[in-house]
């Protein structure tokens, strides 16, 4: 059980953040953040505290012959309440992951299966394409390069809107796919793999960039299959020295590659920066939904028998179209779930 010191600290940070806004002192953007962070999870402090109040007055209530009867049947139902509220005081009072409002950057290559590989990452792209669509995201190509049969050698996209990292980051790893391949003739069912990286947006203060660390090459855009798609020397790619990182990024306009490309570069460095943080605090345990680690295979699809299995949390769905139509949530909602649940155990201990 959480101490009652602290839910009374929350609640008292609360009525300072609201005192210094009336008050129009301090960073007022900063207030407003910690007010909208703060303000839920005091709503359901209070919700808990009125409970936990109620059943003290119907205790208490016992003691009268003529009211005990009333009193045990208000009993029972508000203590079948308090495990719920208290359980929805504790996910309220979890640690936030303070990326998890902002636009990502989703980032999907093949791996082992040659073009077969190519066409699933295609294949996923056109499902998180479908996702974001159907959560009302915004989904901006920044970088695409395809094979000669339409499938995907590298893809870049940033998608926006409401918590789009919050509900996408679990997606990073290796995305299998077992299924007879349109250009396989004798029917066998081959195993190929995508890999996907989601990663947060970074801004500016988030990540200094010097401009000695980087070295920008300008370069002909191509097409796919290599074919020139215009003569003037428009892509752009960087190269960030102390990393080795390499972004590039091939729109018509050298200026806005290069802007697109920064961008990039930004939420991979960032995304370094988080997961070197993560593997400190994590030293001694492994999160229960994976390390997020790119080369760990965290999903199978098995297209022959309809079947999705989700290594990381056990979870197997026969229902594999409505999924690669972009029907994610039942997936995303069980990732999500484990993970508070690993949060929730580790707070507890």
């Amino acid at each position: 059980m959480i101490p009652n010191d602290r839910l009374q600290q929350i609640k008292a940070r609360l009525e300072y953040v609201e005192a210094q806004m009336a008050a129009g002192s301090g960073d007022i953007v900063a207030l407003g953040r910690e007010h909208a962070e703060l303000s839920p999870v005091v709503r359901q402090i209070l919700d808990y505290e009125r409970l936990v109040a109620d059943i003290a007055d119907a205790e208490a209530m016992l003691a009268d012959p003529e009211m005990k009867a009333l009193a045990e049947d208000e009993l029972y139902a508000l203590r079948a309440q308090l495990p719920g509220s208290e359980k929805a005081m504790q996910l309220a009072l979890l640690p936030r992951d303070a990326a998890d409002a902002r636009p990502a950057m989703l980032e999907i290559r093949p791996g082992t299966g040659g073009d077969e590989a190519g066409l699933f990452a295609s294949d996923l792209a056109r499902m998180y394409q479908r996702y974001a669509e159907a959560q009302g995201w915004r989904w901006e190509v920044i970088e695409e390069q395809l094979s000669e049969l339409g499938g995907v050698k590298e893809l870049v996209v940033r998608i926006a809107g409401d918590g789009v990292f919050a509900r996408m980051k679990f997606e990073s790893g290796v995305h299998r796919v077992q299924r007879v391949p349109e250009t396989e003739s004798g029917g066998r069912i081959h195993t190929s793999a995508a890999t996907v990286a989601v990663l947060p947006e970074a801004e500016e203060v988030d990540i200094a960039i010097n401009a000695q660390d980087i070295r920008i090459d300008t370069m002909r855009s191509s097409g796919a299959g290599g074919q020139h798609v215009n003569t003037t020397d428009s892509a752009v790619r960087i190269t960030h020295i102390p990393t080795g990182l390499v972004v590039t990024s091939s729109e018509k306009s050298q200026h806005r590659n290069r802007e697109i490309a920064m961008q990039v570069l930004r939420a991979r460095l960032f995304d370094l920066e988080r997961s070197k943080a993560d593997a400190e605090r994590s030293a001694d345990r492994k999160a229960q939904v994976g390390s997020g680690d790119r080369s760990e295979r965290i999903r199978t699809y098995n297209f022959p028998q309809g079947r999705l299995t989700d290594h990381r949390i056990g979870l197997t769905l026969y229902r594999l179209e409505a999924i690669m139509g972009g029907d994610l949530d039942e997936i995303i909602d069980a990732l999500t779930t484990e993970h508070q649940a690993a949060l929730l155990a580790e707070m507890q201990g």
